[in-house]
């Protein structure tokens, strides 16, 4: 199922014009580049996320061992 790229309604997969507003749509080959194009961002997005989220651990386990040391550094007085 297809969806037109001018009006958004729903066609049949591999029809040339929209049967609602009559508009051209993208050959085989040009959807295929797309997806193609759609699935490297999905990757390179995936592996910005996993890399910001490994910083975002390092900088969490650094600021609580500076905490720790903070904390456990001065005396106590009771």
């Amino acid at each position: 199922m297809a969806f037109c790229v001018s009006c958004g309604q729903s066609l049949h997969d591999g029809m040339r014009f929209c049967r609602f507003c009559g508009n051209q749509q993208p050959g085989e080959q040009l959807i295929q580049r797309l997806r193609m194009e759609a699935e490297q961002i999905r990757q390179i997005a995936l592996m910005m996320s996993n890399q910001q989220a490994m910083q975002q651990a390092q900088y969490n386990a650094q600021m609580q061992q500076q905490f720790n040391t903070q904390q456990f550094g001065q005396q106590r007085r009771w």
